[in-house]
């Protein structure tokens, strides 16, 4: 049963439209699109649902509308392959959105860089696959390889990593090398976790306490207050 909470409603989950810019069939296997298309979509709406591990592959190619129950094996080799095609479409997406509002994050401030990160990963929140693709990533443990300085798979080279590399740079003054790449890693789960969350209240038409906007503008404010706290035991200024 979905938990009910009081306020203002949040932006529609009517008004979807698709990557490529076209209106999102919400019938799995019934709209157009190339075999690899259509399972990658069942998948989102099926691994949002029941869990990346706890829906059936076979539902998975039944809703794609395939009659090979072979299929995910075919053009994807494992659960894994098809999980990992639906993170990088997922990633791709943001990477686009990210360019859109800070091509160029080296040298900006702590405020700025996280307003942009939060806002492109929301742009996801404005479409049904996007909902989808926001609460199977909170299932999985995609880490962005910052305690390492390694990229993850599928964030080497882009735009979204360096931007990570930069929230490291205002907080120079402020904490360790150890606290300050723990405290990146975690305001990064956060956002994340906050993101399906939201998500899900879309998904199951729960009310919200606050816009999209101020949800966003908050949760800047409060990663900005994670990252930039006094380290416990160090000396005052």
């Amino acid at each position: 049963m979905a938990r009910k909470s009081t306020g203002a409603r949040s932006t529609p989950a009517s008004s979807d439209s698709d990557s490529t810019g076209g209106t999102e069939n919400d019938s799995t296997g019934t709209g157009t699109g190339s075999t690899r298309e259509l399972l990658i979509r069942s998948a989102e709406r099926l691994f949002a649902a029941h869990g990346v591990h706890g829906a059936q592959l076979r539902e998975v190619v039944r809703r794609a509308g395939q009659a090979n129950p072979s299929a995910v094996q075919y053009h994807f080799g494992s659960r894994e392959g098809l999980l990992d095609a639906v993170m990088a479409e997922r990633q791709q997406r943001t990477e686009r959105a990210l360019a859109e509002r800070l091509p160029r994050p080296e040298g900006r401030p702590l405020g700025e860089l996280l307003r942009a990160l939060i806002d492109a990963e929301a742009t996801e929140l404005r479409t049904e696959r996007g909902r989808d693709c926001l609460r199977i990533s909170t299932q999985v443990s995609h880490r962005s390889g910052i305690r390492e300085r390694r990229p993850h798979a599928g964030l080497a080279g882009t735009l979204y990593w360096r931007l990570i590399l930069e929230l490291e740079a205002p907080l120079l003054p402020l904490a360790p090398e150890p606290v300050r790449l723990e405290r990146i890693d975690l305001a990064l789960t956060l956002i994340g976790a906050a993101l399906a969350e939201r998500a899900r209240q879309l998904a199951e038409g729960e009310h919200t306490l606050s816009d999209d906007r101020a949800y966003l503008a908050d949760l800047v404010s409060v990663c900005t207050g994670l990252l930039t706290a006094p380290v416990p035991g160090a000396p005052g200024p």
